[in-house]
């Protein structure tokens, strides 16, 4: 008989493996409710936190196999919530979401112990293929990803919120006419 290693307990790929316990940590209740389904649709045990303190907390009291954490808290940073799943379950796999897609943000994520990082809005197939990705290897790529023009039209959105729908901010930031900026807006997203 022989002795049972790490790489024994560890699930072939695709497969959730002997712990489903998945800590999902995001403040939009809404999201969170729609992913904690589609999630245990596929398997997954689910437990869900709405803030830094929750997931703190949740990783402290029940240390999950998965953890899916939002980058941004109406509390703090999500990497807070990163750091404490790395000290509780040091194997857990981290996936942190984040509506606010930046290189150093995503940098910042790897580095506090995430096994990868997706930008909102990510299809639950995209998420579970992350969590259940070899630690070695990445993800397969989406099999429709958003198309440059939908990439760019997100961009806008979110920059056009954060300046709370005020169009001439929202231009002076982007770099880009007023007007310009009046067309993009009044137009449907692209697909």
């Amino acid at each position: 008989m022989r002795d049972e290693t790490e790489a024994d307990t560890m699930a072939p790929t695709g497969e959730i493996g002997p712990d489903p316990s998945l800590l999902l940590v995001d403040d939009d209740a809404a999201f969170g409710k729609r992913l904690q389904r589609a999630m245990e649709k596929r398997g997954f045990d689910v437990e869900l936190a709405e803030s830094v303190e929750e997931g703190r907390a949740a990783a402290r009291r029940r240390p999950p196999a998965y953890a899916l954490v939002d980058l941004r808290l109406a509390d703090g940073n999500g990497l807070d919530v990163v750091e404490a799943l790395r000290e509780w379950r040091p194997d857990c796999r981290i996936v942190v979401l984040t509506g606010y897609g930046a290189i150093a943000t995503a940098v910042a994520a790897v580095k506090a112990g995430a096994a990868d990082y997706l930008p909102k809005p990510a299809e639950a197939e995209q998420i579970v293929d992350a969590l259940l990705a070899p630690p070695d290897g990445a993800p397969p790529p989406p099999e429709n990803p958003m198309s440059a023009d939908r990439v760019r039209w997100e961009h806008i959105q979110r920059v056009y919120e954060l300046c709370d729908r005020n169009v001439s901010e929202t231009a002076r930031r982007l770099g880009m006419h007023r007007r310009t900026l009046q067309r993009i807006l009044a137009k449907r997203s692209p697909r």
